[in-house]
C-alpha cells in the first residue's frame, strides 16, 4: 500500500480536530477545564478553539475539579453536550462524589427522564517521573461505576473516532487517553500511536474491540499503552515460532466480551495487560469473562501483567522497571509455557 499521501496525526492533533468538527456541527457542544482556553490545554487538545469559538464555548475554569464536573452535569442535564478536561486522572479523587453520584447516576435516579450527554476527558499513565499522584491510570475505578461508559484509544485514528462517538452519545462517557500515546515530546511519545487519520468526521463504535494482530497460540489482551506493549511482545514471540493474537479493547464499558472469548477459544491461552494496579483491576475482569463462560477452552492458567500494588515511584529508572512492558509479557508467556 502506498502511504506517501497518508495524513498522519498525533492523538493530540486528532482530538483537537474532533472537538472542532463536533463544535461546528452541533452548537450544544462546548469544552471546559483548567488552562484549556488561551493556553490550549496542557496536552494541546484545545489549541486554537478559543479563537474560533470564543470564550462562551471554550471555558477556562478555576482550579476546582468538583465545580467543573458539577457544572458539566448540570449543563448536560439541561440539553448541552459538555466536554471537560480533567488534567490528570489522579485528580478524580477530589471530585469523586460529582462523578459517581451525579454524572453516573442522574439518568437512573430520574427514572430515565434526565440524560447526561457529557464527556470527561482525562490523561493517564506514567513514564516521565511525575510521581505517585500524577502518573496513575485508574481505569478500574471508573469502569466500576454503573452508568458510565469508559473508553481508552491506543492510536490517533481511534482517538478521533472514539471521541466523536463519545460526544454524540447520550450517556456520560469517560475518555481516558494515555499521555505517552499523545505525540508530545516531553511525555516520551510512542511513535506507533501516530497513524493515518481521515480528515472527514467519523465515529468508532463504543463497546467493540479490535483484533490488532491475528494469532493462534496465545491471546494477549490490552488497551491504550498495553496494546502497544502487546504488539511488541507478539513480534518477539513470532521470532520464537509463537503466534500471538492481540486484542485491543478500546472500550472498557461496554466490554466486548464476545471478541475476547472467541479469541481465547481459538488460542487456548490468555495474557492480560493493564497499566493500572494488579489487584481488583481490569485484568481480573477479563480473566473472569473467559473462565466464568467456559473454563474448558483454556490450555493453561491465564496470566496478568500490571503495576505492582504500591504507589508509582518517582525515580525514573525505578518507575520504568515498575511499569508493564513487552519484556514482562514475554516473561508471563515463559511462565505459562513452563507450567
Amino acid at each position: 500500500m502506498d502511504k506517501t499521501n497518508e495524513r498522519v496525526l498525533t492523538s493530540a492533533q486528532a482530538i483537537n480536530e474532533t472537538l472542532a468538527q463536533e463544535m461546528r456541527s452541533d452548537p450544544s457542544v462546548f469544552v471546559m477545564g483548567e488552562d484549556i482556553g488561551k493556553f490550549g490545554s496542557l496536552y494541546g487538545n484545545t489549541r486554537g478553539l478559543l479563537e474560533e469559538f470564543g470564550d462562551k464555548r471554550v471555558r477556562d475554569t478555576p482550579i476546582s475539579e468538583t465545580a467543573i464536573i458539577g457544572a458539566a452535569v448540570g449543563a448536560a442535564a439541561d440539553g448541552m453536550r459538555p466536554v471537560i478536561e480533567l488534567m490528570f486522572a489522579d485528580f478524580f479523587g477530589v471530585c469523586y462524589d460529582a462523578i459517581y453520584n451525579l454524572m453516573a447516576k442522574h439518568h437512573f435516579l430520574s427514572g430515565g427522564k434526565i440524560k447526561v450527554p457529557m464527556v470527561l476527558m482525562t490523561g493517564t499513565g506514567g513514564g516521565y517521573a511525575d510521581g505517585a499522584t500524577q502518573s496513575q491510570s485508574p481505569y478500574a475505578a471508573f469502569a466500576h461505576f454503573p452508568g458510565l461508559k469508559v473508553v481508552s484509544p491506543s492510536n490517533s485514528r481511534d482517538a478521533k473516532g472514539l471521541l466523536a462517538a463519545a460526544i454524540r452519545d447520550d450517556s456520560p462517557v469517560v475518555y481516558m487517553f494515555d499521555k505517552r500515546l499523545h505525540g508530545l515530546a516531553w511525555l516520551g511519545a510512542e511513535e506507533s500511536a501516530a497513524v493515518h487519520v481521515p480528515e472527514e468526521s467519523y465515529s468508532v463504535e463504543i463497546g467493540k474491540a479490535r483484533i490488532a494482530r491475528e494469532g493462534s497460540d496465545v491471546t494477549i489482551v490490552g488497551f491504550g499503552m498495553g496494546a502497544h506493549n502487546a504488539l511488541k511482545a507478539a513480534g518477539e514471540l513470532e521470532k520464537q515460532g509463537v503466534s500471538a493474537e492481540v486484542v485491543d479493547l478500546m472500550s472498557l464499558v461496554p466490554l466486548d466480551r464476545e471478541t475476547i472469548r472467541a479469541s481465547v477459544a481459538k488460542t487456548g491461552r490468555l495474557i492480560v495487560v493493564d497499566d493500572d494496579y494488579l489487584s481488583y483491576g481490569v485484568t481480573g475482569e477479563i480473566i473472569a469473562t473467559v473462565t466464568e463462560h467456559d473454563v474448558s477452552v483454556l490450555k493453561a492458567s491465564p496470566k496478568r501483567v500490571a503495576h505492582p500494588d504500591v504507589p508509582i515511584p518517582c525515580a525514573r529508572d525505578v518507575e520504568q522497571d515498575f511499569m508493564p512492558d513487552a519484556g514482562k509479557i514475554l516473561a508471563a508467556w515463559d511462565q505459562m509455557k513452563a507450567a
